[in-house]
């Protein structure tokens, strides 16, 4: 039976409505919902807006969009998109302006019914109506640096043609956050080279953003920029009091507009916690391509804003159990494929420092770094990560109660006195050993090749290389190294004579430890071939052919 106005009801989903075709519908058919509707989007001019939203329904539904005061006929402007793998219905509106700001609506429907939701659109129009008054009022023109700021925009996708020397905007965004002491490395990361006029026009533009931020801010301080700060994800976080408490709150990933939820728990990536005036944002689930300029704005202002960067860094050895007793010192190692001048030590998810409980040091070269957990009591066991760039291992840390009687439950003497240094020698002292050891290497004839293996030992053990059991270490042909216990080994061009098995020995009054590698060389004439060759050409081959023998064996 069909009903002409149809029934209608409200979705579990708030804000949806849904109109039911006709009055019993057929077993296993169902009118179409939404399990997301589209979010409202408050987005400054020139950036990338898009709504999302997801349905359901059997037959599946076809999803259209609508506006209130105008048309939506063109596909540059209005791009609807389905992914099929996410089910994930958008509207993209590339380089908003005023004109798109709305009243959109979201149609799900199929031949049972529809169901339809409501999203606005506002678009921040950033000082151009002022700008305007201000110029014809001034006379002003658009080259000054007061314009020239008010002008400044982060737009998605898009890149404006700049002169050879010109500072991105959203270099000039890093750089208004930043502390002094960061500039010089922002300005050699970012190819400025007038640092003087950068400085000059920087604080022309603070003392305007200040005057923005004032609308909105009542008082803004402690910008801690984006860092890992434990094994689930990354942090940044700021001090900020709102003049107006219900002013909305924008995070931005190089100019794009992402949404963030208010439970760290919660499904989206990224997420803010407030505790009082503290603001923490957190990028949960870190991959590669989380490396972005992240930007807070109020109410279309910009806040903050800060790089995140992540180092194509591994670790080569991970952190490993270690089991102390009570009132001894314990000690966890790591080595990593590419230098990195500072790690993150956490225990239980909370960052540790150098103080007098934590000793905290790393190796010349940056590859090898230590913890140290001072005079170990039960409470210091738990589980310890390391942390390097986006890569993290963890171990646990166990400590073994004290089992004599006599000195059970009070405090012992230490073990590292210095009037005993016999004593803190006998514990240190190891027979070498290979924490990292040597890979096989396939090289090209003519390039250079690189080997290296990592060593320890208690005392610093002698490193030798050989070559088919002939030592290396005095040949000028090869560029041996060894600093803090990484032994390395460069090839500037490898020939077939580079070829055949490659042993590293590592010896001490303690033991000795070796490990071993093959290089192979593609392109080489082997020295089968060159036998064959010799032998063909002294059996009376015509003197041309010897000839062009002669040329194959000296290239």
């Amino acid at each position: 039976m069909w009903i002409l106005s149809g029934i209608k009801r409200r979705s579990k989903v708030p804000g949806v409505m849904i109109t039911q075709y006709i009055e019993e519908l057929p077993e296993g058919m169902t009118t179409p919902d939404f399990t997301r509707k589209p979010i409202a989007l408050t987005i400054q001019e020139g950036k990338l807006a898009i709504f999302k939203a997801k349905v359901f329904g059997n037959p599946a539904p076809t999803v259209t969009w609508h506006r209130a005061k105008g048309e939506m006929n063109n596909p540059q402007k209005f791009q609807n998109k389905y992914d099929p793998t996410t089910n994930e219905h958008t509207l993209e509106i590339p380089k908003v302006s005023g004109d798109e700001a709305d009243t959109y609506k979201c149609y799900a429907s199929n031949e049972y019914g529809k169901a339809v939701c409501t999203v606005v659109l506002n678009v921040i129009e950033v000082g151009f109506k002022k700008d305007k008054e201000m110029q014809k009022a001034e006379g002003t023109t658009a080259g000054d640096p007061t314009e020239f700021r008010k002008r400044l925009r982060r737009s998605a996708g898009k890149k404006a043609e700049k002169k050879e020397g010109d500072i991105d905007d959203s270099v000039w965004e890093l750089l208004l956050s930043a502390e002094k002491k960061d500039y010089e490395h922002i300005c050699i990361e970012y190819g400025i080279t007038d640092f003087r006029g950068m400085l000059k026009k920087l604080v022309e533009m603070k003392k305007e953003r200040e005057e923005e931020q004032a609308q909105f801010i009542q008082h803004l301080s402690n910008l801690k920029p984006i860092e890992v700060k434990s094994e689930e994800g990354a942090t940044f976080e700021l001090e900020m009091e709102l003049k107006d408490p219900n002013s909305r709150i924008f995070l931005y990933k190089d100019g794009v507009m992402i949404p963030y939820s208010k439970d760290v728990e919660g499904e989206l990536k990224h997420c803010l916690k407030q505790v009082g005036k503290k603001y923490i944002f957190t990028v949960k689930n870190l991959n590669p391509e989380d490396a972005g300029i992240y930007q807070v704005d109020v109410e279309g202002v910009n806040i903050f804003s800060t790089d995140f960067k992540v180092p194509p860094v591994d670790f080569a050895l991970k952190i490993k159990e270690v089991t102390a007793q009570e009132r001894e010192d314990a000690i966890f190692e790591c080595v990593l494929t590419q230098p990195i001048s500072k790690m993150v030590w956490n225990l239980k998810n909370t960052p540790l420092f150098n103080n007098d409980k934590y000793e905290i040091t790393c190796s010349e070269d940056k590859l090898i770094h230590c913890l140290r957990i001072v005079d170990c009591m039960p409470l210091d066991a738990g589980i310890y990560a390391a942390i390097a760039g986006i890569k993290s291992c963890s171990a646990w840390l166990i400590v073994e109660a004290d089992k004599d009687p006599a000195t059970k439950g009070k405090k012992k003497a230490q073990k590292f006195t210095l009037n005993i240094p016999e004593s803190k020698t006998c514990i240190l002292e190891s027979p070498p050993r290979f924490m990292v050891p040597l890979k096989i290497h396939t090289a090209p004839q003519g390039y250079e090749c690189y080997m290296s293996c990592a060593v320890r030992g208690k005392p610093t053990p002698h490193v030798t290389w050989y070559r088919n059991n002939v030592s290396l270490n005095t040949d000028t042909n090869y560029y041996i190294t060894n600093t803090c216990g990484v032994c390395s080994m460069l090839i500037l061009r490898v020939g077939a004579k580079d070829m055949g098995e490659y042993k590293v020995i590592a010896e001490s009054s303690l033991g000795r430890a070796e490990c071993t590698t093959n290089l192979t060389v593609r392109g080489k004439v082997l020295h089968e071939e060159i036998y064959t060759i010799k032998h063909l050409m002294t059996a009376g081959f015509p003197k041309a052919l010897s000839t062009i023998l002669e040329v194959v064996l000296y290239l």
